[in-house]
């Protein structure tokens, strides 16, 4: 059996989501009916991160095993050429028989960009604030999620896992040429918990909020406490760590 490695990059703004749903177009659905339709081989695509609608991927993950023998030049080639133009497979490699996109995975970045002004460019891809954005505020309050915590208040009520306990390697935040980039780094992510965070730390710099406050939100346990959350289409799925 042979198991397959992708890279992928899609505009998750057509799409419900990566994970395969009932009446909805996901992009897992769309790539694995493509590359079950090349290889003549019902297949099960796995992605490293269950991407929301909306959202989109700079280095989404997957991984399927077939009993083929590929070429991977031909195959990526007439793969991208039928898969629509907001979904690309950057690379694709052969891996070990037990590699899992998902369960191997001991990181998982993320990306978020906010606009400071309009712009019709970045308008499917960011989100405009209103508002002063001090990105020095930003990184202070960011420090305290370092470490490992229970991120219940953060995650949507109707979160799937019984385990709400995250550790966040790395978060901070960057001024880059009339935006604010939000990167995130950690082993797992709860339902929503990225756009959650973002909120929240933009809620708490709004109204002059101190480390308290998200103590006080991380000690709720409550989804009510914490900000709301912000619109989905300025979220990226930056890299997978293996």
């Amino acid at each position: 059996m042979k198991n397959y490695k992708l890279i992928l990059q899609y505009d998750g703004t057509n799409y419900a989501g990566w994970q395969i749903q009932f009446n909805a177009i996901s992009v897992q659905g769309i790539l694995q009916d493509n590359i079950s339709l090349i290889i003549n081989e019902s297949i099960n695509l796995i992605g490293a991160g269950r991407t929301d609608s909306g959202v989109h991927a700079l280095g989404q993950t997957a991984n399927f095993r077939t009993e083929k023998v590929l070429d991977l030049y031909r195959f990526k080639h007439s793969l991208n050429s039928i898969i629509p133009r907001d979904i690309a497979v950057k690379s694709i490699v052969e891996v070990g028989e037990d590699f899992h996109s998902r369960y191997d995975a001991v990181k998982r970045s993320y990306i978020y960009l906010i606009s400071k002004g309009k712009s019709p460019f970045y308008d499917k891809y960011s989100w405009w604030y209103h508002g002063p954005l001090n990105c020095d505020k930003l990184n202070s309050l960011s420090e305290y999620l370092i470490g490992e915590k229970n991120f219940t208040a953060f995650s949507r009520k109707a979160s799937e896992t019984e385990n709400k306990f995250c550790h966040i390697h790395n978060i901070r935040w960057k001024d880059w040429m009339g935006h604010l980039i939000f990167y995130v780094e950690a082993d797992r992510y709860l339902h929503g918990m990225v756009r959650t965070i973002v909120g929240t730390l933009l809620h708490a710099l709004k109204l002059n909020l101190n480390i308290d406050y998200l103590s006080s939100v991380i000690n709720s346990k409550d989804r009510e406490s914490a900000g709301e959350a912000v619109p989905a289409k300025g979220l990226f799925l930056y890299k997978v760590k293996y």
